[in-house]
């Protein structure tokens, strides 16, 4: 699916070369150093606002549900706005983390990080759609891979903003928001205006659509829920057992090293069938997860399982793409929205649901609870290949 990128196959006088820079840098923003940033500083903020474990997975439930309002809400307009899309991508992430890091009580924080989730959700239509009119050709494909894997990189400068900033959390989320605002208005300037659109995104999918994604859709969910407790509760459970700061926060720098291999691996992930692609990497993810709960206090073993995951859930998001477009190419975009609604609606439940089992049975169970729910998705994927 994903083909070399050929730069000279956008209109002038813009590059793509711009764009896609300024692409990455959104999602980065919204992805890394905003929404899945939440349980790198959860700790620290934990400590200073004084709520516990369940109300931690109740905010990052609520975060979820909100992504998938603003991925439903872009989805719904994208293909007229996507530019002023780009805009509230970046005020809402930008906003949230605003309001987090002047949050004086836990409701005033709590507003302001579910707020700060509707960026990510806003944001992904959004370039899809914008890439989708400004890169033509062969190198479509490789543009949105490239972009698509931004969290990675931005998981890796939230890590060095902890490293730098912690305990100071409250100054990490400002420098955030001003990541979030210069990298929306930039991908807006960069972007091309209205043009003509494919007749097949002008109409409804046809009937039987949503029954042909029944399987994708179920793994999607699985994987959302199992990868809910790395992303919300790593750094926890590194914290818990007693490793050192430092590590745990380069532990989740390793998260973003794992996602932005998936930029190179996606030549070799995409020469395989998107099923067989998608079982590879949530088996991957799975296996990450067990092994951090398995050698949570050594180093280089909790920053091995860190990467491993970290490659594992970005390749798998972009074996989503390329399993819909399998199921409809003509309508890709809009596979792609609603699977990853439903991959993060899972997160919302895993994340709740990771949230209590932690405040009754304690993180190993929760972790291996989760790690189950990731085996679920890969096993979702050999099931439709057997069939």
């Amino acid at each position: 699916m994903k083909r070399s990128f050929s730069f000279g196959s956008l209109s002038p006088p813009r590059s793509p070369m711009l764009l896609v820079v300024a692409g990455t840098a959104l999602i980065a923003a919204t992805y890394g150093l905003i929404r899945l940033a939440y349980g790198l500083y959860l700790p620290e903020m934990r400590a200073a606002l004084g709520f516990g474990d369940l109300e931690a997975g109740v905010v990052a439930a609520g975060a979820s549900v909100m992504y998938c309002v603003g991925a439903v809400a872009a989805f719904l307009t994208g293909a007229r706005t996507p530019r002023a899309l780009t805009i509230a991508a970046g005020a809402t992430a930008g906003v949230g983390a605003v309001g987090m890091s002047l949050a004086g009580s836990f409701p005033l924080f709590a507003a302001a990080a579910v707020l700060s989730s509707a960026g990510a959700g806003l944001a992904s239509p959004a370039l899809v759609e914008i890439l989708d009119r400004t890169v033509t050709g062969p190198g479509r494909s490789r543009a949105q891979t490239i972009v698509n894997a931004g969290t990675g990189p931005g998981l890796v400068a939230a890590g060095i903003l902890a490293l730098t900033l912690l305990p100071d959390w409250r100054a990490a989320w400002a420098v955030s928001a001003v990541v979030a605002l210069v990298a929306a208005v930039s991908v807006a300037m960069l972007a091309r205006g209205p043009g003509d659109l494919p007749t097949a995104r002008r109409i409804a999918p046809p009937r039987g659509w949503i029954g042909a994604h029944r399987r994708v859709s179920v793994a999607a969910a699985a994987m959302g829920a199992g990868s809910a407790a790395m992303w919300n509760y790593g750094r926890t459970l590194l914290v818990s057992a007693g490793v050192e700061e430092a590590t745990t926060v380069l532990a989740w720098v390793a998260l973003g090293i794992g996602g932005s291999a998936a930029i190179l691996t996606a030549r070799w992930m995409t020469a395989l069938h998107p099923r067989t692609a998608w079982a590879l990497a949530t088996s991957a993810a799975a296996i990450g997860t067990v092994a951090l709960v398995a050698a949570p206090t050594g180093t280089l073993a909790a920053l091995a399982s860190c990467a491993v995951f970290g490659w594992g859930y970005t390749a798998a998001t972009g074996a989503l793409i390329g399993w819909t477009g399998v199921i409809d190419p003509t309508r890709a975009a809009t596979g792609t929205a609603l699977l990853f609604v439903v991959l993060i609606l899972g997160q919302a439940l895993g994340a709740a649901a990771v949230g209590a089992l932690m405040d009754a049975v304690g993180p190993v169970a929760a972790f291996l609870a989760a790690a189950a729910g990731l085996a679920g998705a890969a096993a979702a994927a050999l099931v439709a290949k057997a069939r």
